[in-house]
């Protein structure tokens, strides 16, 4: 009994070990972001002011897939999405704009990016980006940001992530490296938008036109 015991322990450690390399020593996702993203002030726009997805300019497939540099972002960057104008498909709400919580996780604060199938989503530091684009695959290739992150050997290192995010009957799935459980969903209910986690919690959002001031650096 005390070699099973032993043997299921190592299995374990090595489990663990292998996740954990993955998550904070695996290479970092390139940054592929178009630099002009970082450049500008996207903390100055109006995002009520919505542009018409009529097909009249690029395409999702035509841009480069935006990123987060490094473990955050400093300043509030400019859209990804800005010159695409690709209808949305069938099966998919509008939900394009900036967020700001009232219920659940107090004082977040989004903003969401649509065009054809693709959805990228800015917060809190982190850029996460699905979709057809021009540089690297369909699922979000990006880090979790510094609140999760590790100071290992003097440097800070945030975990990885990837996921898709796939709109089924008006609902926003994120499912873990595309093919695995549900951990996030995103859908309207009126005009409020709810976000759910797999762990119960459940935070409703409504449209703010402006990005608050307390939210300029993230």
């Amino acid at each position: 009994m005390t070699r099973i015991l032993i043997r299921i322990l190592v299995v374990l450690m090595v489990v663990f070990g292998v996740i954990f390399w993955a998550l904070f020593f695996s290479p970092r996702p390139p940054l592929t972001t178009d630099p002009a993203v970082f450049s500008g002030d996207g903390s100055q726009l109006d995002y009520c002011a919505l542009p018409a997805l009529d097909g009249s300019g690029k395409n999702a497939i035509d841009i480069p897939k935006g990123n987060t540099p490094g473990c955050s972002y400093q300043g509030f960057p400019m859209p990804i999405l800005a010159q695409c104008t690709e209808p949305l498909p069938d099966g998919a709400s509008d939900i394009r704009g900036m967020w700001k919580s009232f219920e659940g996780r107090e004082n977040h604060v989004e903003r969401i990016e649509q065009c054809g199938s693709r959805t990228v989503i800015t917060t809190s530091g982190v850029i996460h980006d699905y979709g057809p684009n021009s540089t690297l695959g369909l699922n979000t290739n990006d880090v979790e940001g510094p609140g999760l992150g590790l100071t290992l050997f003097g440097k800070l290192r945030c975990p990885r992530t990837s996921s898709s995010m796939i709109w089924d009957n008006e609902v926003l799935d994120f499912n873990v490296f595309g093919f695995g459980p549900t951990v996030v969903r995103r859908y309207l209910e009126g005009d409020v938008l709810v976000w759910e986690y797999a762990n119960g919690t459940v935070t409703k959002m409504r449209r703010i036109c402006t990005l608050p001031n307390d939210k300029v650096l993230r």
